[in-house]
């Protein structure tokens, strides 16, 4: 068989011949450029494994083909399959190996299923899954899951910035799904790719609303219910069939009930939308959800909620009817984006999220003095931490340890006890 030093020249003069045919290296035993007769050229070792000697049989790896590794490259790649020989290591039978590791689309679905899907609800699978397809698997689903490294994770990080809540959150799923293959042996090392990337900063988009806004919610909702609220075309869209007959929204008395119910309960979405009237105990006033995202719940519901079920026309096991009639009264509402963009529209709040009633109704009683503790179990958080991000809104309580010291201080200075009533300030003389 020919050989002389492989290089770029020697890859460009070899021709096809009637057969195939491979030229050696003369520096690395082994080493070789195979010419096919159809012209592909490839780059392949060839050695003898295991014990034997010269009457091993020969094996061949096939290291890719010249239009993707240059001849520096794959030298180096022979090179490295000549020291695993040299240590007993039979490379064919490492590359099958690797051909037969798990890659990262083939863990994220085992980790969907035998993981999420086994130990967390419904919605945080469905959660996982979103992000799994739409982030993990097009970035990093072809590569072998153990040959991973931090770079690949944080390139993907990096590519997220736009949205950095979302990157963070794409980083910690797939820190999970390694530590769940690292549980399950199936890859080597505790090495999570995903560990030491350092998270962007979030900020808390906490909306709350004002005694105006509040005011316009409510009768955006009233009207929206009952008579209906005016189309809105978007220019940008062509509508292929107008009515001529129907020109206001009308939301419906279940979606309406849903959103005053959000407003005055707090409560997350789904706890709402999948409420059963079974779960209504409207004697004691309480709404008693089986399940919830922190587990078994009790809601505390106050006059306007119980006016708002006391109201409500019971259509089926749910609180919340579908928005159609032909709607299976046997499965939950699955939202209500419409109706909210109709009522927040009307009402000019644009931008303002289903989940930021939560938030308002927490704030509304951190502003009124209720202390977090009582508001965190009204809301049913699970951790003090969570409500802590409502101490700033907490001011009637510090206001009223500041009056108090500072009246007891003016006590001592011998200062008039109405010293302590002042409520405002007078206008300065220029």
């Amino acid at each position: 068989m020919p050989t002389q030093k492989l290089t770029k020249r020697t890859v460009d003069g070899a021709q096809p011949g009637p057969a195939r045919y491979t030229i050696f290296d003369t520096e690395i035993s082994g080493f070789g450029l195979r010419v096919s007769p159809t012209g592909e050229k490839s780059w392949v070792y060839m050695y003898r494994a295991g014990e034997g000697g010269r009457r091993a049989p020969k094996k061949r790896v096939t290291l890719g083909s010249t239009k993707r590794f240059t001849p520096e490259e794959a030298r180096t790649e022979a090179e490295r399959l000549r020291a695993c020989v040299n240590r007993g290591i039979d490379p064919q039978d490492q590359k099958a190996m690797q051909r037969q590791a798990l890659t990262v689309a083939e863990l994220a679905e085992l980790f969907l299923s035998e993981h999420v899907g086994a130990k967390r609800k419904e919605g945080t699978r469905s959660s996982y899954d979103g992000v799994i397809r739409t982030w993990v698997v097009p970035a990093l689903g072809a590569k072998k899951a153990k040959d991973v490294k931090r770079a690949d994770v944080a390139r993907l990080h990096l590519k997220m910035k736009d949205t950095p809540a979302q990157a963070n959150r794409t980083v910690a799923i797939i820190s999970s799904m390694f530590g769940f293959a690292f549980r399950r042996g199936l890859v080597e090392g505790d090495q999570n790719p995903a560990r030491g990337i350092e998270k962007y900063r979030e900020a808390h988009r906490d909306r709350f609303l004002s005694g105006v806004e509040m005011e316009r919610l409510g009768a955006a909702i009233r009207e929206a219910e009952t008579v209906g609220v005016p189309w809105q075309i978007d220019p940008q869209k062509r509508t292929k069939h107008l009515r001529k007959d129907r020109r206001e929204t009308i939301i419906g008395e279940h979606a309406a009930a849903a959103l005053r119910l959000l407003t005055f309960t707090g409560a997350r979405l789904r706890e709402i939308l999948h409420l059963k009237w079974e779960h209504v105990d409207l004697e004691r006033g309480l709404l008693l959800l089986p399940d919830s995202k922190t587990g078994k719940k009790t809601i505390v519901l106050n006059a306007p909620a119980l006016a708002v079920l006391n109201g409500l026309s019971r259509i089926g096991v749910y609180v919340i009817a579908g928005d159609s009639a032909g709607t299976d009264k046997e499965k939950p509402r699955a939202d209500l984006k419409r109706p909210w963009s109709v009522v927040t529209r009307h009402a000019g709040l644009e931008g303002l999220r289903l989940h930021d009633l939560r938030h308002n109704f927490a704030a509304f009683g951190a502003g009124g003095g209720m202390g977090l503790p009582i508001i965190g179990k009204l809301l049913g958080h699970s951790q003090p931490t969570t409500t802590a991000r409502y101490a700033h809104l907490d001011a009637d309580p510090l206001r009223k340890a500041s009056n108090s010291i500072g009246a007891t201080l003016a006590a001592a200075m011998g200062e008039p006890r109405e010293s302590g009533k002042i409520t405002h300030l007078r206008p300065s003389r220029r």
